[in-house]
């Protein structure tokens, strides 16, 4: 499993895009933006534990944070 928090901007946009189907604007109006990791992040909290889990997402926090 992997933590939410240690994804880049990139990867949760892929994964919030490309898996689980969301649409947003393209990666390069958010991933510049001081709102854009935190907007493409929030788009997780619409699935339970388990649809994340089988993404292989967590939203614990990473080991030794």
């Amino acid at each position: 499993m992997r933590s939410i928090h240690e994804l880049s901007t990139e990867e949760a946009y892929r994964l919030v895009t490309e898996h689980f189907g969301h649409s947003l604007p393209p990666l390069e109006a958010v991933e510049n933006e001081d709102w854009g990791r935190d907007y493409v992040l929030q788009h997780f909290q619409r699935h339970s534990a388990a649809e994340l889990a089988a993404a292989g997402l967590t939203w614990d926090a990473p080991p030794g944070s």
